[in-house]
């Protein structure tokens, strides 16, 4: 962003919102048991938010090119809306456009935010500045499991996800300081007055790169895995096989968190000098051995995924960084929101995916993923012609 305070503002945006979204996750067992919802309805209930961000993308990102600050704005309000919607434990329809608003609000901070770190020029540093963007994101998450882990296991999951919402005041608060310090700095991140943004800029149509395709595979992969790991296998494999309570769920999915938030820098860091590729063949490897661990597991082995899937998760920012590399900044806006879609595509498809297939079929599918993973990473591991 360029503007120290405003950078620091923007952070806290994005932990505060993160946490509110991280605190739904080890409810799930609680919200099926309390709502009676069979596994397809948890699955749509689940999947919803990816699908919310997944219509969101490209609108949110024409809004971001634009008007970058109403977008940063608009989201910890449409963030609470959708809190109270689920707060009402409602029937199933209002508890889905309640998860999808979330999901609406996460794509405007989320979208908001890569808007205005990848404006920067790439070069040294860009990975450690997208990867700390994540850090504020990843530790908003781990914040969000935690809290629910702390709270009265006798609360009933509305309840406890209402009090969960205490951190959108942060928010709400970081927003409005950000929009009064942009408005000070003379609305560095808009655009200019009179002027188009660089993501509509017209011109010839640009190839995609090898490398750039196989990112767009790595991302869906990587989102794939995230979404049916932490919002549908873990939380209903700990509950059902592994009889853990609602602390028990939150400490595998936090476990994940906290490894991706101790080695989040240093690959960002790292990253920055071997080069994003060779980094990349480790996490696509070590992202299939966790989920093939999570996914076919006992508990020791599930929760050894559960750290590995955390350090591949290290490596989320990483493809979008090589996409930069290879993108001219008149496509960067619309290459970017291309790459969102197919990203929170996939946070749909994963839990309903799962929910779908039942609890028997679930492990072969993650199966799948995770060969597909292995399969990313042998190609990125051949020299490219």
């Amino acid at each position: 962003m360029g503007l120290d305070r405003g950078t620091a503002l923007l952070c806290l945006v994005v932990l505060a919102s993160t946490i509110c979204v991280g605190a739904f996750v080890p409810l799930l067992p609680d919200i099926a048991r309390a709502q009676g919802l069979p596994d397809w309805e948890l699955g749509v209930l689940a999947g919803s938010f990816g699908f919310a961000r997944m219509a969101a993308d490209l609108p949110v990102g024409a809004l971001a090119s634009r008007r970058l600050a109403a977008a940063l704005v608009a989201a910890p309000f449409t963030l609470l809306i959708g809190m109270l919607l689920l707060a009402t434990a409602g029937p199933l329809p209002v508890l889905v456009m309640g998860r999808m608003l979330t999901g609406l609000a996460h794509t405007l901070v989320m979208v908001g935010s890569l808007t205005a770190v990848l404006r920067e020029r790439p070069g040294p540093g860009a990975s450690f500045r997208l990867n700390t963007l994540e850090f504020a994101g990843m530790l908003g998450v781990l914040g969000g499991l935690v809290l629910v882990g702390t709270l009265p296991e006798g609360w009933r999951w509305n309840l406890t996800l209402l009090v969960a919402c205490g951190p959108l005041l942060a928010a709400i608060a970081g927003v409005l300081a950000l929009r009064r310090h942009l408005a000070a700095a003379g609305d560095a991140l808009e655009t200019p007055a009179g002027g188009a943004p660089a993501a509509s800029a017209p011109g010839r149509r640009e190839p995609l790169a090898p490398v750039v395709r196989l990112m767009f595979a790595l991302g869906v992969i990587m989102a794939l895995a995230w979404s049916a790991v932490s919002q549908f296998v873990i939380p209903l494999r700990g509950t059902r096989e592994f009889g853990l309570e609602r602390a028990g769920i939150s400490g595998l999915l936090s476990l994940s968190q906290l490894v991706d938030l101790l080695v989040l820098l240093p690959v960002g860091w790292l990253a920055d000098r071997i080069g994003r590729p060779p980094l990349l063949v480790g996490v696509a490897a070590v992202l299939g051995v966790a989920l093939f661990a999570v996914g076919l597991g006992s508990l020791p082995v599930v929760g050894l995924g559960s750290a590995l899937f955390g350090l591949s998760m290290a490596g989320w920012m990483l493809p979008l960084g090589v996409i930069r590399e290879h993108t001219d900044l008149a496509r960067l806006g619309w290459r970017t929101g291309v790459y969102r879609v197919g990203v929170d595509g996939a946070i749909f498809l994963g839990p309903l995916m799962c929910g779908v297939l039942g609890e028997a079929r679930t492990p072969y599918f993650i199966a799948l993923v995770g060969v597909a993973a292995f399969g990313i990473a042998l190609r990125l591991a051949r020299p490219w012609r």
